[in-house]
């Protein structure tokens, strides 16, 4: 996972600069190491494993099960059913605790986890984020918030009520599509520069720089 360098955070910020020069927007710009920390994909997944210990179990040969449990017990077993109970319980928690133990190593978690999951872990942190830092801060309701969460590698766009009713959602595509392309090639900084610059050609379109603008938001790149 590629991290922002100086060089990247300058560079972010001119784009700010740059942007804010041509309208009454006022953009933000946040990245985070990761959105979410999915505990409970890891929880899920060794839930999973200690219910599927009793399903292969129940569709191994008899064979096998007794060849197994004669390396336990010894070849002349008598299985009593609290040895019948104890065996199956060491499996499952050895089941659960050794797929949950391997998921605390975040690059096998973050890899197991659905996209679909990621994409609203990174959405929900983005709203959260655009709540507190942009949304309603600027006279116009202008601002704008681009989030990018490394870890997932996904980012988001989020605008204040005056932009979102002029520009659809559909618009900031090509921008998005710019900035993870950038992301995956190492290059996170300039992907967030040229996001930067396009968000702020759209942002020229609709609100134009007028003479009573000012800059109300700092053009700084967030890290969290």
């Amino acid at each position: 996972m590629k991290h922002l360098s100086p060089e990247d955070r300058d560079l972010v910020t001119a784009a700010v600069t740059a942007a804010e020069a041509k309208s009454d927007g006022e953009i933000v710009t946040i990245v985070a190491e990761q959105s979410d920390a999915y505990h409970d994909v890891g929880l899920h997944y060794a839930v999973l494993a200690m219910l599927l210990v009793p399903v292969i179990w129940g569709l191994l040969p008899r064979a096998v099960v007794d060849w197994g449990l004669s390396l336990i017990l010894g070849w002349n077993y008598q299985l009593a059913r609290g040895t019948l109970m104890t065996i199956l319980f060491v499996k499952l928690a050895g089941a659960f605790l050794i797929v949950r133990y391997a998921l605390a190593w975040m690059p096998l978690r973050m890899a197991l986890t659905p996209r679909a999951t990621k994409a609203r872990r990174v959405r929900r942190r983005a709203l959260q984020y655009f709540h507190v830092g942009a949304e309603r801060r600027t006279v116009g309701r202008t601002g704008v918030l681009l989030y990018l969460s490394l870890a997932e590698r996904r980012a988001e766009i989020v605008t204040d009520e005056a932009i979102a009713s002029k520009v659809a959602p559909a618009v900031w595509g090509d921008a998005m599509a710019a900035l993870i392309a950038e992301v995956k090639a190492g290059r996170p900084g300039h992907g967030m520069a040229e996001t930067v610059r396009q968000i702020g050609d759209v942002l020229a379109e609709h609100f134009p720089k007028s003479s009573t603008d000012r800059n109300e938001l700092p053009d700084r790149l967030v890290e969290l």
